[in-house]
């Protein structure tokens, strides 16, 4: 009987250490992991950051996780995200092709696809796209200040009053991207905007969290009923409302004449009539919904972000006043290019993008060929969760990493200045697609309103929180702003 006692414990440590996930030769430190659910133990998958920077200090800038039984390389800190993301850029520009992720696009898009042919030409389809809508005579500039008038009746309706923003930031930065994507703009209570604005949510909290987790990790739970069934749900209710949308266009459109970025993609169609080519209607109504979720979470949060700080930061605020007045004395309204005559506006902005770290593990990377990153080897396929926080308030790189500080943008003559270590959009190939709309939507939005209003905390608020919300895409808590018209106005 002992005997027997003492032969199955043996088997059960020998199934156990064949079960464990194994590093592979050379291959960055970590914790150790168990069978099946690697170091998910070691994460609070609720809001994993902290763990991160712990596990940071344990084992080093480059260290590697066990998300289930598969490896995946954390890279932190500026010196090793340059090494992996700037020097070595096309080796790290591939994306983990999860299942759950591949089921709800049907691998189509553009934010997930993996590094390859299609993907190059559909991101330099929409680069191309969205730098000619720069210009024109209903250019990008023009539908931003269109948005805004919306933006100031609701505040002008809110003057003397605490006014909650998420609701009104969200649904401008949706109707600016809806209006590129789209050609139209919707009233902030019609059911397009509040049901895709729900799916988006449901599902990227799905994404981000456990039950992705175990959808991709263990394939015998993928046909049961389980929470991560919505977000295919959420993903089939979208392109139900995307189709409507592209069937009005096929019927309305001239070809040769796009007014907006889907009419650009069907003429770019009619072009590409030979067998072979990636382009589709079912690839573009995902692409749609990929550009349209790239150019509304992260903006209107960073908006939100900065409204925080400036309505709890009233010196800010005035100096951003000041230089606005100056600078735009006897001008109808904002432009970008006004922005080189503003150099503290500038600080602001980029300021603002630091602290709200608004995608904090940018969207997961893999390896596309075996390669090596600060004296490591990383095999091919190897997820990369790149860190993005860890440089935006790496100490060695800014001035003041900690709190909220525009001096982290300008040098000792008042100039300013863009540190390397300023990467919101990420890095390499993989760099947000968006980045030219989100920062002139920042920066028009936030001088048209700091010229005609002012923000301030409503004395009975309470002490500011500045904690910020973990996903995806990360937000402040809730919160609510004193508005007034400034005197000059």
């Amino acid at each position: 009987m002992f005997a027997s006692i003492i032969l199955l414990w043996i088997c059960l440590i020998f199934i156990i250490l064949q079960l464990k996930s194994r590093r592979p030769k050379n291959f960055p430190p970590g914790p150790p992991a168990l069978p099946i659910v690697g170091n998910l133990l070691h994460l609070t998958l609720k809001n994993p950051l902290k763990d991160f920077e712990r596990l940071r200090k344990s084992y080093g800038d480059v260290y590697s996780l066990f998300l289930g039984p598969k490896p995946a390389v954390v890279i932190n800190g500026m010196e090793a995200m340059r090494a992996a993301m700037v020097t070595k850029a096309t080796d790290f520009a591939g994306r983990p092709q999860d299942m759950l992720v591949n089921k709800a696009t049907k691998r189509n898009g553009v934010i997930f696809a993996d590094f390859g042919s299609s993907w190059k030409e559909h991101r330099r389809f929409a680069l191309m796209t969205l730098r000619n809508f720069g210009m024109g005579k209903n250019s990008m500039e023009d539908r931003i200040h269109g948005e805004m008038q919306y933006i100031i009746k609701t505040l002008e309706e809110s003057v003397g009053k605490s006014f909650s923003p998420q609701v009104m930031f969200h649904n401008a930065a949706s109707n600016i991207i809806c209006q590129v994507l789209f050609g139209t703009r919707f009233e902030y209570q019609d059911d397009f905007i509040k049901t895709i604005i729900r799916c988006f949510t449901e599902s990227g909290k799905i994404a981000n969290g456990p039950w992705a987790m175990l959808y991709n990790s263990i394939p015998m739970i993928r046909g049961l009923p389980l929470p991560f069934n919505k977000a295919f749900k959420n993903m089939e209710i979208c392109e139900n409302l995307v189709k409507v949308l592209l069937a009005e266009h096929k019927n309305t459109r001239v070809p040769g004449d796009p007014r907006d970025f889907v009419d650009c993609y069907l003429d770019e169609l009619d072009e590409r009539v030979e067998d072979g080519s990636s382009f589709s209607e079912d690839r573009l109504i995902m692409y749609a919904l990929d550009l349209y979720f790239a150019g509304t979470d992260t903006t209107s949060n960073t908006l939100l972000t900065g409204f925080l700080y400036l309505s709890t930061h009233p010196h800010i605020q005035e100096r951003c006043q000041q230089e606005i007045d100056s600078v735009l004395e006897g001008k109808d309204r904002v432009s970008f290019d006004d922005r080189h005559n503003m150099p503290f506006m500038q600080a602001v902005i980029h300021e603002v993008q630091r602290v709200a770290n608004t995608v904090p593990l940018s969207i997961f990377h893999c390896t596309t060929k075996d390669t090596e990153v600060m004296g490591y080897s990383i095999p091919k396929g190897t997820r990369i969760i790149p860190n993005l926080g860890s440089v935006l308030n790496d100490e060695k790189q800014w001035k003041h990493p900690h709190g909220f500080s525009p001096e982290n943008f300008l040098n000792d003559k008042g100039e300013f200045v863009k540190p390397e270590a300023f990467m919101p959009f990420s890095a390499g190939p993989r760099t947000c697609l968006g980045e030219s709309l989100a920062r002139m939507e920042l920066f028009l939005i936030m001088v048209t309103l700091l010229r005609k209003f002012k923000f301030s905390w409503p004395e009975d608020a309470g002490e500011p929180d500045y904690t910020l919300v973990y996903g995806i895409t990360q937000t402040p808590k809730p919160y609510s702003m004193k508005v007034q018209l400034r005197a000059t106005q």
